[in-house]
């Protein structure tokens, strides 16, 4: 167990270290051991009611019910971590199903600008990374299981009218882009928070973590394919509404098998504890900014209003500080603001505008450079589904084994590694060359960066801040997403000769991104050292 985790339990050093030996041993029991042992989870029992227990430096790594204290069944824990894993799913979904039919939905809304098409993807992504963080204060507040509920429900209801937006328009399917979004930003920090209270540090709770970011690029492959299939052989709409179907599904599921969260259940001076004014500059200074990015890439930044809704922006960020400076319940603690945060948040902020350049682009590539249909260009990157997966498995057993700085190092190698490969590969190439082997490197920049980002700030957090800890990861992967696509889609318009080589502005685009996981791998490298020195000088971070 990490620094930090002996600090937010209150362990010895020398009891804690036992207990993760104690765990790890467990987990790894032979074969010829388990012939002859009982199953572990059948045979764990809790600690007597006196507070003993036979071998102290073990733990019951299971998931408890927060009413009555017990543990959770196996086949239930399986529902819940599954119910969960469906929030990541669903989210990345979203993406897909947008990035697959941007073309068809941009014909039948008349949108012909290709940059504005963006818009498609980043309206989505933008809501989703603004409102992550007050929605991980409402769960604090108010119950993470139902706002998990909520944000099921309202993703469903927006998906709904996003489809009937064929019958009035961009603007309004933009709109209806940015409701949905919202949805998301409701359930990612909430699930993650369930699984945050529900397990306590330990290798399985890492394994929970990995498998919920390991279902990122199979859910985006996933939302590809079915609204591929709508849009080329139905109708583009029915993608949505097939979504909203389950959505509304999986929020009933989750009523029926995620057990009772403990919310604090006082409402006295609620605006206050949900930090309201903090809420409202926050969220409106990076709407603004990433409007501003996203915007300018279409009109080329030629018109003063994107100049002065940038600069308010900033302004509403400032203001967002000083009212967090002062506030008595602030989104953000500042006693979790520290330099590793600082390196865990860049790395991740690095590796995922990458990844929105990445996906976005190389889509773009697929559709119009090599004149593909949607569906063909969906089921090419149903490997990166199947290298997800096993990336996760991967670092769910590496984290309880090496450094985190080592394994963002890998998974901004990665980044830079997947997207170096698509940014350079040639028009006429066979699938099989670069294309294939970058997208099986590059979903491993995702689920590498993501569950060890979590986890160290799971760790780092009490109980009742766990959708915080959530909350900061996800508002900088969803936020990253939609600014890197801002600053790809300026690169784009202005290399792309007006329209008339659109080949150049793709690789533009993506020569950015190869900058970008450059910057991160520089920052992750810095890390490492910096952790090392640490360690070596016997000093060492208060986070694991």
């Amino acid at each position: 167990m990490s620094a930090l985790n002996v600090e937010a339990h209150g362990l010895p050093d020398d009891a804690a270290k036992d207990d993760s030996k104690s765990s790890l041993q467990n987990g790894n029991t032979s074969k010829a051991t388990s012939k002859n042992q009982p199953n572990r989870l059948e045979t764990e029992k809790p600690n007597s009611s006196d507070g003993s227990a036979d071998e102290p430096a073990e733990s019951d790594n299971r998931p408890h019910h927060a009413g009555t204290g017990e543990p959770l069944s196996l086949p239930r824990e399986i529902m819940v971590v599954m119910v969960i894993c469906l929030a990541q799913l669903m989210t990345q979904a979203g993406v897909g199903q947008a990035l697959a039919t941007t073309n068809i939905t941009g014909d039948s809304l008349g949108i012909t600008n290709p940059a504005s098409r963006s818009w498609e993807i980043a309206a989505y992504s933008l809501t989703v990374g603004t409102f992550i963080l007050p929605a991980g204060r409402w769960g604090d507040i108010l119950g993470h299981k139902r706002m998990f509920i909520i944000g099921f429900t309202w993703f469903g209801l927006w998906s709904i009218l996003a489809g009937f937006s064929v019958y009035i328009g961009q603007i309004f399917f933009d709109f209806c882009r940015a409701m949905q979004g919202i949805g998301p930003a409701i359930l990612l920090p909430n699930g993650i928070a369930i699984l945050g209270t529900l397990y306590p540090p330990s290798p399985r709770k890492d394994m929970a973590f990995a498998m919920f970011g390991s279902v990122a690029p199979g859910g985006a492959v996933i939302g590809a394919v079915f609204a591929s299939i709508f849009a080329q052989f139905l109708w583009w709409p029915w993608a949505y509404w097939a979504m909203a179907i389950a959505c509304l599904v999986i929020a009933a599921v989750a009523w029926l098998v995620i057990p009772a969260c403990a919310s604090k259940g006082d409402n006295r001076n609620l605006f206050q504890r949900l930090d309201g004014l903090g809420s409202i500059f926050g969220v409106g200074g990076l709407v603004l900014i990433n409007v501003a990015w996203n915007q300018g890439s279409s009109i080329r930044w030629t018109t003063t209003y994107i100049y002065i809704l940038l600069v308010i922006g900033f302004i509403l960020l400032g203001v967002f500080a000083v009212i967090e400076s002062r506030a008595a319940y602030p989104l953000v603690p500042r006693t979790i603001l520290n330099a590793k945060l600082g390196f865990v948040l860049g790395c991740i902020a690095c590796g995922w505008g990458t990844f929105g350049i990445w996906i976005y682009y190389s889509f773009q590539f697929l559709l119009v450079s090599r004149a593909q249909t949607p569906l063909l260009t969906s089921a090419q990157y149903v490997p990166c589904a199947i290298s997800g997966l096993c990336a996760a498995v991967t670092t769910g057993i590496l984290m309880s084994r090496i450094r985190h700085a080592y394994i963002m190092l890998i998974a901004l190698l990665c980044f830079t590694v997947g997207t170096t490969l698509f940014a350079t590969v040639p028009v006429n190439q066979t699938y099989w060359a670069q294309t294939f082997v970058s997208m099986v490197i590059t979903p491993w920049g995702m689920d590498m960066s993501f569950p060890a980002g979590t986890l160290i700030l799971s760790a780092a957090l009490p109980r009742e801040h766990q959708g915080l800890a959530a909350s900061l990861i996800s508002t900088v992967v969803n936020y990253s997403i939609s600014l890197g696509l801002g600053f790809a889609g300026t690169v784009d318009s202005n290399v792309n000769a007006e329209g008339r080589n659109i080949q150049k502005g793709f690789r533009g685009a993506l020569y950015l991104g190869i900058g970008l996981a450059g910057l991160g791998v520089a920052v992750a490298a810095l890390f490492t050292v910096v952790t090392r020195t640490r360690r070596t000088a016997g000093k060492s971070y208060p986070h694991p």
